[in-house]
């Protein structure tokens, strides 16, 4: 088996030599995914969308809602909650005529993730389909049993998510953010992730890293985004109080852990293909 760490190591030394040098190129721009059926929970709040996104689906709904779609939650299924403001009239009306309405407090509404129901299929727009089959690594995603999807991106939203051992999901077409989310789970098949927010700076600080590094091990130096990376992964780190290069170095052996586990996964992907089609 090739040293793919080694590889991995001089390949993110030599990013953050760039880092401490400031030669990176301006962030790229981002290309939003269209054609695709906006996620229900888009319209949430953050707070909510990162509860459905710990949980680890793609998507959620009431139990009525998902039938309203044609699907329904399977058997053994449990729900979880998000959080639905509670709104009351004031008495007044808004310049159309309408009644205000205010908050006055918050009730748990339950809801099921996507990938906890089934039946009929969500209508996926041929383009976003091919670029998907596209994304470099996409067979390990798929042997990992992930489900790679992609949803209407705009601005304001998430480019893309990964929701915990269950889907990728990828609002962008830009390689970067994809290799980002792969790296997240690469990560949580190395038993590095855990469901909440206490070590979040350095799990994104490690994802955008090792985004960068394998892109670069590629070929894809561009698509790696370094302008990108360093405006991410500097405003992470100083979540933390660390500054960008101290965090880089922090987390390189964890970065080339990553790394190594997509490309040798891949690698043996391709060695069962080779062998099944001999």
């Amino acid at each position: 088996m090739a040293n793919y760490f080694g590889k991995a190591e001089n390949t993110a030394l030599a990013i953050v030599k760039a880092f401490e040098s400031g030669n990176v190129p301006n962030a790229l721009s981002q290309v939003f995914v269209s054609g695709m059926l906006e996620r229900h929970c888009a319209k949430y709040s953050y707070m909510n969308q990162f509860v459905v996104a710990i949980h680890g689906y793609s998507d959620c709904m009431g139990f009525n809602q998902w039938k309203g779609e044609g699907r329904n939650v399977k058997k053994g299924e449990k729900a979880f909650y998000i959080l639905a403001p509670c709104l009351r009239k004031n008495g007044e009306k808004d310049v159309n005529g309408k009644d205000v309405k205010i908050c006055i407090g918050f009730k748990g509404v339950t809801v099921f993730g996507y990938e906890q129901t089934e039946g009929k299929p969500r209508v996926e727009d041929p383009n976003a389909v091919a670029f998907l089959d596209s994304l470099p690594f996409i067979e390990v995603a798929r042997q990992w049993g992930l489900d790679v999807s992609a949803y209407n991106g705009k601005e304001g939203q998430a480019l893309g998510y990964y929701a915990m051992g269950n889907s990728i999901n990828m609002g962008v077409e830009n390689l970067s953010t994809w290799a980002h989310e792969l790296a997240h789970a690469s990560d949580d098949q190395l038993g590095n992730l855990k469901p909440s927010t206490k070590d979040r700076a350095m799990d994104e600080v490690v994802a955008e890293f090792a985004g960068a590094v394998i892109l670069k091990m590629i070929g894809k130096d561009e698509e790696a985004d370094l302008g990108g990376a360093y405006n991410y992964i500097k405003t992470w780190a100083s979540r933390d109080n660390l500054k960008l290069e101290d965090a880089c170095r922090k987390v390189l052996s964890r970065v080339c852990d990553v790394v190594e586990n997509i490309v040798v996964a891949q690698e043996k992907y391709i060695q069962r293909m080779a062998v099944s089609e001999a």
